[in-house]
């Protein structure tokens, strides 16, 4: 019986591998399948937005003073003198190939190879404010649960909720002017010699809103988790508390913590744009509003197709952190 039984396990062994293996192929197709719908909902939504408004395009781009000839032309250039599901299947197929025409301003140049130029600045921005945000939410979340503060924590906790609750542009000229401009302890984050310290300054700012959502959330969960069975088990085996609250209970409380940060994405990004225009730094929220205000339409077609991308992947990112810190964040 006992080597029938091994025998089965043997088995059953491999079909749990396999099983296990197209769990996972289904559930990275289904997530790239609906990053991919995304998209192309996004791209859509500003195609017709730049075609079915009312307006010309091109008297818009051309302005009113241009001629008929002209003005016929760019149409030409830009397709509109055909139907519009000519003109969407066009802009569909130029998407897949990632070619959706050259930049009205710069001629010549692929409206692509414009966003490439913009995309890592941006996507320094929002990344190193991502990671700042995470790191000081979280830590402001333990910090106000641990014992260490003792009274204190109340006083961190009503800072965080007044973060939390204060609109990015409401501090971030009046740190600006007061850090830079006054005290000059950290640069001009718009000087173009402002290097890593200018960046390092903007994503501390644009990281503030996500990290005291993140402590807010996470104080939430790690409280709910205060009285479980496993952190007093730990506390009783002589575990200080730096290691009950970090090692045992902050993996516990990571869902959540990835959740409000996924969801906190879009208003990150949104924040990176408004910040390179106030700062006026070189990214993808300067090429799109600098794009928008020229009507340059590959341009800026091209530019929130790469954010959404942007946005998708940092959620992807925001996935696979929590499923490596939380085993139950793998499944589904």
């Amino acid at each position: 019986m006992s080597g029938r039984g091994a025998a089965a396990g043997s088995r059953s062994r491999p079909t749990d591998a396999i099983v296990a293996l197209v769990r996972l192929g289904a559930t990275v197709l289904g997530r790239t399948g609906g990053a991919v719908l995304t998209l192309v909902a996004l791209a859509s939504l500003v195609f017709l937005a730049l075609r079915v408004l009312p307006g010309d395009p091109a008297a818009l781009v051309l302005g009113e003073q241009a001629s008929e000839a002209d003005r016929a032309l760019l149409r030409g250039k830009l397709g509109l003198d055909r139907s519009l599901g000519a003109q969407y299947l066009s802009f569909l197929l130029g998407l897949a190939r990632l070619d959706l025409g050259d930049s009205l301003a710069r001629p010549g140049t692929s409206a692509f190879a414009e966003v490439g130029r913009a995309l890592g600045p941006t996507a320094a921005l929002a990344g190193l404010a991502v990671a700042l945000g995470a790191l000081l939410g979280i830590v402001a979340a333990v910090a106000c649960v641990g014992p260490w503060l003792g009274a204190r924590r109340e006083w961190l906790h009503r800072a965080v909720l007044v973060v939390a609750a204060t609109p990015l542009l409401s501090f971030a000229p009046l740190a600006t002017y007061v850090l830079a401009v006054r005290l000059r302890v950290v640069p001009l984050p718009g000087d173009p010699e402002s290097g890593a310290g200018g960046l390092c300054f903007a994503a501390g700012l644009l990281s503030l809103p996500l990290a005291a959502q993140v402590a807010r959330i996470g104080r939430a969960a790690l409280l709910d988790l205060g009285h479980a069975k496993f952190l007093d088990v730990a506390a009783a085996k002589g575990g200080s508390p730096w290691r009950v609250w970090v090692v045992h209970a902050l993996p516990a409380a990571s869902a959540p913590i990835s959740v409000v940060i996924a969801a906190q994405l879009g208003a990150l990004l949104g924040g990176a744009v408004v910040l390179e225009r106030l700062f006026e730094r070189p990214g993808l929220g300067t090429l799109m509003l600098s794009a928008y205000a020229s009507r340059d339409i590959p341009v800026l077609e091209a530019s929130v197709v790469a954010a959404g991308l942007l946005f998708v992947a940092v959620q992807a990112l925001a996935i696979f952190i929590h499923a490596a810190i939380d085993p139950r964040g793998r499944e589904g």
